[in-house]
């Protein structure tokens, strides 16, 4: 029995397409940052609908909202298929958060946002499409006719796909930065150099829990008001069947004015050089006896000494109290000067770039802080990330919330960057034994050993760091 030929060329025509949403595609180079994105943006949206409560209660600095995926087809070529994502205590950063003046959706915008296409994938784009038609005019006349009607439709389609769509497709994942410290930790800043992601121990993770308890209290106590770590949100993603821990701070240094020099200060003389290898860095971080060696000071005056060593002072007293010690000052320093030749440079590479672009993508340069700025006021700190690069500014106060100026009439005019960090060393029995170790090395009569009691350990921190501080 034949089968008609009309038949089967109708059953080998139809085609079954699987239309899959293309708007909020989480791209990265490692799926543990997909993954990151992905739990952001969902805990975020998550706590949206839920209620503030007018107090934070006990159970709060418990708390955890977690979500197990699996079977997940979405992005697949991005993301695992299997992962977990947890968030610690979401009432209690997102309180911070508030408590810090930073909004829900500006986070979840700075470390899952949308990139938009520079000049260069737009122009991409365009030749893709422009080449697509040309081999379409050099068709056969049948296939050119053919096409005039509904393909002239697919035509519109593609330049959708391959231009206006590429806003939807891009993301901007967090970018790995290469400042590691003794324990191995990773670093990553999301794009726009807002915030800072930190990788943590299970042990670490522990001790931030029990450090929240005494944390937000704190923190409220002083309006905010602190050099202590700006903690916002902390998770585990569990990718592959091993877990992570990140947690997200603000970045102490601006995400529009170069650092030019970078100390982290404990107050001690032992063993505080930074090696060879950190020195061949492009900005290598400095330690006490490399500051000491180049007679650097903090030339801000005597009122900013005064306000400073104030902030530093209380919160020093906090972490003794919580017997914490091995934290750090991380001084970050901006020289103006070379800030403003840098803006100039950026300025004339800019021109050169645009004189080289077409009329078409000059055009583009019109729209630019729309497309980098997502229509955001002047003023919003969303729309700093592009701007940044082409003129000076200064301080932004909004921003730059750990900046002091130097003081007018200073050989150097200078911007200065001063934050605590690891704050989370608890002086116990791990502690003790090196503090022995090192007095049985250097003596003790050393009084430059970093590792001593929490007390010791403050009152010679404040006395380095008021000896660093220029007055009038």
């Amino acid at each position: 029995m034949s089968v008609p030929t009309t038949g089967l060329s109708k059953l080998k025509k139809k085609h079954i397409r699987v239309k899959h949403q293309k708007v909020k595609l989480f791209r990265a180079n490692e799926p543990l940052l997909s993954v990151f994105m992905w739990g952001v943006n969902h805990t975020i949206n998550e706590l949206s609908h839920v209620s503030i409560p007018v107090m934070l209660l006990p159970d709060d600095f418990r708390a955890y909202s977690k979500l197990k995926v699996d079977n997940h087809l979405f992005n697949k070529e991005n993301m695992p298929s299997h992962f977990k994502v947890k968030e610690y205590c979401p009432l209690v950063f997102r309180n911070l958060r508030e408590r810090f003046g930073i909004d829900d959706l500006d986070y979840k915008e700075s470390l899952t946002r949308f990139r938009k296409p520079d000049n260069y994938l737009r122009s991409r784009a365009r030749k893709k499409y422009i080449n697509k038609l040309r081999r379409s005019a050099t068709a056969p006349s049948g296939v050119t006719e053919m096409r005039n009607g509904q393909d002239s439709l697919r035509d519109a389609c593609d330049l959708l796909k391959y231009g206006l769509s590429m806003n939807l497709r891009l993301r901007s994942q967090p970018i790995p930065d290469e400042s590691s410290g003794k324990s191995g930790a990773k670093f990553y800043q999301s794009y726009d150099r807002l915030f800072i992601l930190k990788t943590l121990t299970s042990e670490e993770v522990e001790r931030m829990h029990s450090f929240l308890k005494h944390y937000h209290p704190y923190i409220v106590e002083r309006h905010g008001k602190t050099l202590l770590p700006q903690y916002l949100g902390m998770y585990r993603l569990t990718v592959d069947g091993i877990e992570h821990y990140l947690v997200a701070t603000r970045n102490v240094f601006s995400n529009h004015l170069n650092i030019h020099k970078k100390y982290d200060l404990k107050g001690s003389t032992v063993d505080r050089e930074a090696s060879e290898k950190e020195l061949e860095k492009e900005l290598p971080t400095l330690k006490d006896n490399d500051f000491i060696k180049q007679g650097i000071r903090i030339d801000i005056g005597d009122a900013a000494k005064e306000k400073l060593l104030e902030t530093l002072t209380a919160d020093v007293e906090f972490l003794t109290k919580l017997h914490l010690m091995d934290y750090s000052l991380l001084l970050g320093v901006h020289e103006c000067g070379r800030g403003e030749a840098e803006a100039e440079a950026a300025r004339q590479k800019e021109a050169e770039n645009d004189t080289e672009n077409d009329s078409e993508s000059d055009s583009d340069t019109d729209n630019r802080h729309d497309r980098w700025g997502f229509n955001t006021p002047p003023d919003s700190p969303r729309g700093f990330g592009r701007q940044s690069s082409l003129r000076y500014e200064g301080i932004i106060p909004e921003l730059d919330i750990y900046a002091i100026p130097s003081q007018e009439g200073a050989p150097k005019k200078e911007i200065y960057f001063v934050a605590l960090i690891d704050v989370l060393t608890h002086y116990g029995v791990r502690k003790q034994a090196a503090k022995a170790a090192k007095t049985v090395k250097y003596g003790s009569n050393v009084d430059g050993i970093s590792t001593c009691d929490p007390e010791q350990y403050g009152k010679r921190f404040i006395e380095f760091v008021a000896k660093a501080i220029e007055g009038n």
